[in-house]
């Protein structure tokens, strides 16, 4: 193999950083978690980056069509935006330029990929109603409802957090690396509800996300969720330990991955079983088992749908998660059998069963003062969890 001259190291590298954020669909890059959280490393990681990306197609490598042949090398950008990325005439095949994305590309071919730089976005403030549960100079604490993308992206120009934001503390913000803007420092997915810290100053900013990216293990950073998930846990408590990645097989997920990943910490408890039989309860019902259970989790990294990817990962998805949960219809099924109420509320909730509950900080401005809040959940996810109390 042909060692790797610098300009081709530096284009492979470029790719890299371009990945994430290039072409990720929204229920990622807005995320949970953030998407549970955004640390320190998921902001540099999401950094676009322009430059030239070289492909030599292997010789044994069969013939196919270049959006074909470009996807498969670079599964960070999806095979429409390839087909864009062509189409503006930002392909060369062995020098030449080509358009055609249904070309057939053979073995030993060599390709370049010209990566623009993104367009920088401009948030506008626009007149969203927030739920503000605190606010000073330094930061503000917001309920995130479900349905709210945090921050402008691909598909989400406007009608964001960030827009939000800009409007509510119009003349307060003095300003996130030289530019008015709210900080973000963690995310929530856009359907995951939730408490928020966003800073309002440089010094806040740098300072959450110094804890942030400590996850709490020296300070008094805190964060736990409230999850409702399919069966019972096998254990009352633990913690999930995992490398977490792209999905190999689905472009719109995570998953927990043996190599390649990066390291995700999630301790859970179950706090109450839904379903399980009562005493004295007939045959049919004790064999059906528990339905579903209320678990709380706690971070101690954030990664992108960290909690959705390793519930699922023990077995247990998320109610209401149709990206780590689809292999769960039947429950649902069995769910409307044993309770059209539980079933109706399930559908009415629309999203996955998560609420970001507990947060808990060191103020930017007084690291000695620890400012902690509690949000009890949404109504729908009230309704959901009365209507499972009521099974058997």
């Amino acid at each position: 193999m042909a060692r790797e001259t610098k300009r081709e190291r530096t284009a492979r590298r470029a790719a890299e950083l371009a990945a994430d954020a290039a072409d990720l669909p929204q229920s990622v890059l807005a995320a949970d978690e953030p998407t549970e959280d955004l640390d320190e490393e998921d902001e540099a990681e999401a950094a676009p980056s322009a430059g030239p990306i070289a492909i030599d197609v292997e010789a044994e490598a069969s013939a196919e069509r270049l959006d074909a042949a470009l996807a498969r090398r670079i599964p960070a950008l999806s095979r429409s935006r390839l087909k864009v990325l062509i189409g503006e005439g930002r392909v060369t095949l062995d020098g030449t330029l080509v358009t055609d994305a249904s070309r057939k590309i053979n073995a030993g071919a060599h390709l370049v990929v010209d990566l623009p730089a993104p367009a920088a976005a401009t948030p506008e403030p626009e007149d969203i109603p927030l739920e503000i549960v605190h606010e000073d100079d330094e930061v503000v604490v917001v309920m995130k409802p479900a349905g709210l993308v945090v921050h402008p992206g691909a598909g989400n120009a406007s009608g964001t957090l960030v827009n939000a934001l800009l409007h509510h503390c119009a003349g307060s913000l003095s300003g996130i690396g030289g530019v008015e803007r709210p900080g973000i420092v963690h995310r929530l997915d856009k359907d995951t509800s939730g408490l928020m810290v966003v800073a309002k100053t440089d010094r806040a900013h740098k300072a959450l996300a110094a804890q942030f990216a400590d996850h709490g293990r020296t300070g008094p950073l805190e964060r736990a969720y409230r999850a409702v998930v399919w069966g019972v846990p096998k254990y009352a408590e633990g913690t999930i330990t995992t490398q977490i990645g792209r999905d190999p097989k689905n472009r719109q997920a995570m998953a927990a991955v043996k190599t390649g990943g990066r390291e995700a910490i999630t301790h859970f408890e179950v706090l109450e079983v839904f379903g399980a039989p009562r005493p004295g309860a007939k045959i049919r019902e004790a064999e059906a088992g528990p339905v579903a259970s209320l678990v709380e989790c706690r971070l101690e990294t954030g990664r992108t749908h960290q909690i959705r990817v390793h519930m699922a990962e023990i077995g247990h998805p998320l109610l209401g998660d149709d990206l780590y949960g689809s292999g769960f219809r039947t429950k649902v099924e069995k769910l409307a059998k044993l309770s059209p109420e539980a079933a109706e509320a399930l559908k009415a909730l629309g999203r996955q069963a998560l609420h970001a509950r507990l947060l808990a900080f060191a103020h930017p401005a007084n690291k000695r003062k620890v400012m902690r809040f509690e949000a009890e959940w949404p109504a729908d996810m009230e309704r959901l969890v009365a209507a499972l109390r009521e099974l058997y």
